[in-house]
């Protein structure tokens, strides 16, 4: 499925939760926290200034990005859970 975001917006895929701690304990997945980062797998057309010009994303495809905890609205494409957020609520971009 195609999909493309409209102006400012960034579908994101979480990347996989760590399953088991520092110690080396096995985290059951009822006690796991969702991850704050993720993969950029699309990104919208820019953000529209008052001038009518767009200034185009920091963000680019393929980036792995942190967004905060409350941060994007959850959406099922293809059976897996993507988020959508604004280009301001992306915290950092992680290069490794």
């Amino acid at each position: 499925m195609k999909f493309t975001p409209l102006n400012d917006r960034l579908l994101i895929k979480r990347t996989d939760a760590i399953e088991t701690s520092v110690g080396g304990i096995i985290i059951p997945d009822t006690a796991k926290e969702k991850p704050l980062q993720g993969l950029v797998v699309a990104v919208g057309t820019g953000k529209q200034l008052k001038d009518g010009t767009r200034r185009s994303l920091t963000v680019s495809e393929g980036d792995k990005v942190l967004f905060g905890k409350y941060s994007g609205d959850e959406v099922k494409l293809d059976g897996e859970t993507h988020l959508i957020l604004r280009e301001e609520e992306v915290l950092a971009i992680v290069e490794e």
